[in-house]
C-alpha cells in the first residue's frame, strides 16, 4: 500500500512538473513578436489522463493555443507589416498565473504524499526491527 502511494504520487509529481514547464514556457513567450505573415507563438497546455486502476495520472499529450494570435500596432518594430502590425500570442498572463498556482500546489501536495508515505514505511520497518 505504501509503495502504491509513492508510485501514484510520483505520477502526480511528473504530471505537475510538466504542467509547470508548459506554463513557464507560455509566460516566457507572452511577448514573442512574429510578422503578420507567420503564425503566432502557440501556448501549450498539458492534457492529463487518469491511469488504469490505481496507477495515478499521466500526460496524455499537449493541446496548443490559437496560431492566429492577436495583432498589435507597433509601427516601429522591425517585423511590422506595411500597416504597422505585428502578431503576438493570444496568452493571458492572469490565466497563466492561475495555472501556475494550481500546478505548484498540486506538485507540493504530491511531494507531501511521497514524504508521508516514506515516513510511514520507515516507521513500519522500525516496528519490524523491535
Amino acid at each position: 500500500m505504501t509503495f502504491d502511494a509513492i508510485g501514484i504520487a510520483g505520477t502526480g509529481l511528473t504530471l505537475h512538473r510538466k504542467w509547470l514547464d508548459a506554463v513557464a514556457d507560455n509566460m516566457a513567450n507572452i511577448n514573442t513578436v512574429k510578422s503578420t505573415d507567420g503564425s503566432a507563438f502557440q501556448a501549450r497546455y498539458v492534457v492529463a489522463q487518469e491511469g488504469e486502476g490505481n496507477s495515478g495520472a499521466y500526460v496524455a499529450g499537449a493541446a496548443f493555443g490559437d496560431a492566429e494570435g492577436r495583432l498589435s500596432f507597433q509601427p516601429d518594430h522591425p517585423l511590422a507589416d506595411k500597416d504597422g502590425y505585428v502578431r503576438l500570442p493570444d496568452i493571458d498572463m492572469a490565466t497563466q498565473m492561475g495555472q501556475l498556482i494550481m500546478a505548484q500546489r498540486g506538485y507540493q501536495a504530491n511531494a507531501a504524499v511521497v514524504d508521508r508515505a516514506k515516513t510511514s514505511y520507515e516507521a513500519a520497518l522500525q516496528i519490524g526491527r523491535s
